[in-house]
C-alpha cells in the first residue's frame, strides 16, 4: 500500500513564505537603521536581478529556480524594510522634533476623550505647530499630555485645541532591572515626548479639529457606557468588568479583581480579543440570516457583518488582538460568499501580511502575539487533544470540547506568557471551562441591553441579569483564586530560554502528532539546551553581588544584592505589596532571582547611614549634616542622596573623596540640577537617576 502524501503547511499556505520574510525585514530595520539611500539602491538592485533571471532561457531557470527565489525574497526583505522606515514618523520633514526648541509655544489639538488618573488626567494629541517669537513652524507629530487635577480640564474634548507653553521632556524608560520598555513601546506608537501641564502652562483655544468619523465612535463609546452605568450596579466590580467585556473600558476595573482574572488564567476575557470577535461574528450571522429581506441577499449580508464587525472593532479601540480577528473573518466571509474555502494557516498569514503592511510595529505587540500563537496552537492542537478521550455523554462531551480548545490555547501561548508576566495559571483549565461559557452570556446579555434599552422596564431587567451574571463570574474567579497553589509566580525567563521551550514544545508536538523520531530528538536537544541555560543562569545569580538603586519617583528605594538574597533600605510603603512594588521592584527582583529579604547580609557592615558592601564604601545622606573638615578625605566609593536634603556639594568635595555621587528619584529635579551643575564645576562623577534610570553597580 503506498504511503500516504501529506502537503507541507507551507505549500498550502503561500502567504507564509511571504511572511518570514517581510517579519524578517521590519526586526532588520529596526535593530540595525540602515539609511534610505541603501534601502532603496537594495531594492533597485534585487529587482533588476529577478527581472534579468526571468529573460534567461527557461533550461537555466529551471535548473537555477532557487535563485528566482532568493531575489523574491531579498525583494520583500527590501519593502518590509521600507515600509518599516516610512511608518517612523522621526523620518519625516514635517515632525515636530526637527523643529522643537525649548522655549517654544506649541499649538496640539486633543485626539482622544481624557482619561482620569489618581493624580492626573491623561490625553493623547496631535502637534499642529510651533511658535518661536514672531514666527510659526508647521511641526507635526504626537504628544502624551498629562493635566494636573488642579487644571480643571475635565471641560476639554475631542477635537478642541490648545495653545501651550512648556518645554517636553523625551520619554524615557526607568531603567530599573526587568522593566517594561516604555519608551520603546511609546516609540512603536510613534510618540516620543510628554509634558505635564499645570493650569498657567495651557490656555484653551476657540478653534476645534475633529474627524467625523472618530467623533462618532467616540460618541457612541460615551452613550454604551452611560447604558452600562444607568442599568448595572454601580458597585465597581461588576461595572468595570461590564465596561471591560463590552468595549475594552478598563478604567473602572479594580486592580485586585484584575490580578485573579490573572492568576486564574482568565484574564482574556476581559481583554477584548479575537475571542470577542468571534462571538460576535457568530451571532451577526446567526440574525443576518433570519431578518426578511436581508437574508434573501448574500451581498447584503457580507456587507452588514464586516461593518458591524469593524465597527466594534474600532469602538473597542482596535487592538492588535481584534483587528487580527476582524481581517481573518474579513477573508472568510468574503472566500466563503465567492466559493473559495482556503487553509486557515493561509488566512492567518494573509491577515498577519496585512496587519504588518499597515503597522510594522505590531510585531512587538503582546497582544498581537498571543492573539497568534493562540490561534494557531487551537487549529493544530485542538483536534488532536480532543481525541485523546471518547465520551458517550454530549453535554460532558461539550465540556471536554471546551478544555480541549483551552489546552490547545495554552500550548503555544505559555512560553511567551511566562517570559512576558513570569507566571503561569496552575488552573486555567477549570477556570476557562466555567468563565468562557458564562462570560459569552454575559457579552450577548450586555448587547442585548445595549439594543434594548429604550423600551420600558427591558433595559431595567436586562441591567439587572447583567449584573447577577458578571457578580456570580466574579465571585467564582475570586473563590478560585483564593486556592492554594493558583499560580506559579515569580518565574524566571528570558529570551534565549523561551525559544528553547519553544523549541521543546514544537518538537516534542511534532513528534506526538507525526511519530517522527527525528523531532523526538529535536525536542530532547532543545531539552538539554533548555536545562543548560537555566543552570547557567542560575550560576549567574548564585554569584552576583550589586548595589541597585532604583528609579522610584518620590521615593528611596536600595537593594544590597547577593545571590539570591538582597537587603532593602528605603521607604517603607515599598514593602507593600502594593502598585509600587509591583511595577518598580518586582520586575526586576524577578529578573534576578531574589526571593529572600534578609535583615542583613553576611558581607554588608552598616553604622550611622555608611555602608560598606564587598570592598566598596557607600554614604546615605537623606539630611542636613555637618562635618568638621578633616586632615585627610574620607574615602568613599559612593554618595547617594535622597529626600532633598540641605547641602552643598563643594563642602562634601572638602570632607570626602567621592568616587561617584548618586541622585536618587526622591529629591527634587530642580535641586539635582543645581547638584549637577556643582558637580561638573569640581569634575566630580555624578549619577542622576531621575534622568538616567537606575542606578547598579557591580561589587566584587
Amino acid at each position: 500500500m503506498p504511503a500516504k502524501f501529506q502537503i507541507p503547511i507551507w505549500k498550502t499556505a503561500p502567504c507564509f513564505q511571504l511572511l518570514l520574510p517581510l517579519v524578517g525585514g521590519i526586526i532588520l530595520q529596526w535593530y540595525v537603521q540602515p539609511q534610505l539611500k541603501l534601502i532603496i539602491a537594495n531594492l533597485a538592485c534585487f529587482t533588476t536581478s529577478y527581472w534579468l533571471f526571468s529573460k534567461l532561457p527557461a533550461a537555466v531557470k529551471f535548473k537555477l529556480h532557487f535563485i528566482n527565489g532568493i531575489f523574491l525574497q531579498l525583494i520583500i526583505i527590501s519593502i518590509a524594510m521600507l515600509i518599516t522606515w516610512q511608518k517612523d514618523t522621526r523620518h519625516h520633514n514635517n515632525w515636530y522634533g526637527q523643529y522643537y526648541t525649548m522655549g517654544d509655544y506649541i499649538m496640539v489639538t486633543i485626539s482622544e476623550p481624557l482619561i482620569e488618573k489618581a493624580k492626573s488626567y491623561k490625553a493623547d494629541a496631535f502637534i499642529e505647530q510651533l511658535f518661536r517669537n514672531d514666527s510659526s513652524i508647521q511641526g507635526q507629530g504626537k504628544l502624551l499630555m498629562y493635566f494636573s487635577k488642579d487644571s480643571i480640564p475635565n471641560s476639554l474634548q475631542y477635537g478642541d485645541q490648545i495653545l501651550i507653553h512648556k518645554n517636553l521632556q523625551e520619554i524615557k524608560n526607568s531603567g530599573n532591572p526587568g522593566a517594561f520598555n516604555y519608551q520603546r513601546y511609546a516609540a512603536f506608537q510613534q510618540t516620543f515626548h510628554n509634558v505635564y501641564l499645570k493650569p498657567t502652562d495651557w490656555v484653551k483655544l476657540p478653534g476645534k479639529n475633529n474627524n467625523q468619523f472618530k467623533q462618532f465612535i467616540y460618541t457612541a463609546r460615551a452613550y454604551i457606557l452611560s447604558i452600562l452605568q444607568k442599568n448595572v450596579s454601580s458597585n465597581k466590580d461588576e461595572l468595570g468588568i461590564a465596561e471591560a467585556l463590552l468595549i475594552g473600558y478598563t478604567n473602572d476595573l479594580d486592580k485586585d479583581l484584575v490580578q485573579a482574572y490573572s492568576n486564574t488564567g482568565v484574564v482574556h476575557i476581559i481583554a477584548i480579543s479575537g475571542m470577542h470577535l468571534g462571538l460576535i461574528y457568530v451571532m451577526l450571522v446567526w440574525l443576518f440570516k433570519r431578518i426578511p429581506g436581508i437574508n434573501q441577499s448574500k451581498i447584503l449580508q457580507v456587507l452588514l457583518i464586516l461593518s458591524c464587525l469593524w465597527l466594534f472593532s474600532l469602538l473597542t479601540g482596535a487592538s492588535a488582538s481584534v483587528c487580527r480577528a476582524a481581517v481573518m473573518f474579513t477573508f472568510i466571509t468574503v472566500g466563503k460568499n465567492i466559493g473559495r474555502q482556503s487553509s486557515i494557516y493561509n488566512s492567518l498569514a494573509a491577515s498577519a501580511l496585512v496587519m504588518l503592511c499597515y503597522n510594522p510595529y505590531y510585531l512587538w505587540d503582546v497582544g498581537f502575539q498571543l492573539s497568534y500563537l493562540a490561534v494557531v496552537g487551537i487549529v493544530a492542537f485542538q483536534k488532536p487533544i480532543y481525541n485523546w478521550f471518547f465520551i458517550k455523554n454530549k453535554y460532558l462531551d461539550q465540556v471536554w470540547k471546551l478544555a480541549a480548545i483551552s489546552l490547545a490555547a495554552q500550548t503555544l501561548t505559555f512560553p511567551i506568557c511566562i517570559y512576558y508576566f513570569h507566571q503561569f495559571p496552575n488552573l486555567f483549565l477549570l477556570t476557562n471551562i466555567i468563565a468562557v461559557p458564562l462570560s459569552s452570556v454575559i457579552l450577548y446579555a450586555t448587547i442585548a441591553l445595549i439594543a434594548l434599552s429604550p423600551v420600558p422596564y427591558l433595559g431595567l431587567y436586562l441591567g439587572k441579569l447583567v449584573n447577577g451574571l458578571v457578580w456570580l463570574m466574579n465571585q467564582i474567579i475570586l473563590q478560585i483564586n483564593n486556592f492554594p497553589y493558583t499560580v506559579w509566580d515569580k518565574i524566571p525567563a528570558t529570551i534565549v530560554t523561551t525559544w528553547l521551550l519553544y523549541f521543546v514544545v514544537i518538537g516534542a508536538s511534532c513528534w506526538l502528532l507525526q511519530k517522527n523520531k527525528n523531532w523526538f530528538k529535536f525536542s530532547i536537544f532543545s531539552f538539554l539546551a533548555f536545562v543548560a541555560a537555566h543552570a547557567y543562569n542560575n550560576w549567574q545569580i548564585k554569584n552576583q553581588q550589586q548595589l541597585i538603586v532604583y528609579n522610584v519617583p518620590q521615593h528611596r528605594a536600595i537593594d544590597f544584592v547577593k545571590g539570591n538574597k538582597y537587603q532593602f533600605i528605603g521607604d517603607s510603603i515599598l514593602l507593600q505589596d502594593g502598585v509600587l512594588q509591583n511595577f518598580h521592584l518586582k520586575p526586576g527582583r524577578i529578573a534576578l532571582q531574589l526571593n529572600n529579604r534578609i535583615d542583613s547580609l553576611s558581607t554588608m557592615i552598616g553604622k550611622t547611614n555608611f555602608y560598606q558592601f564587598g570592598n566598596k564604601k557607600m554614604l546615605l545622606i537623606d539630611r542636613a549634616i555637618y562635618f568638621e573638615i578633616p586632615l585627610h578625605k574620607i574615602d568613599v566609593d559612593y554618595i547617594v542622596i535622597s529626600k532633598s536634603p540641605r547641602l552643598y556639594i563643594p563642602q562634601l568635595a572638602q570632607i570626602f573623596n567621592c568616587r561617584q555621587y548618586v541622585f536618587d528619584a526622591s529629591n527634587s529635579l530642580w535641586k539635582i540640577d543645581k547638584w549637577q551643575k556643582d558637580c561638573e564645576q569640581l569634575h566630580l562623577q555624578h549619577y542622576s537617576i531621575p534622568k538616567q534610570g537606575a542606578f547598579i553597580a557591580a561589587i566584587d
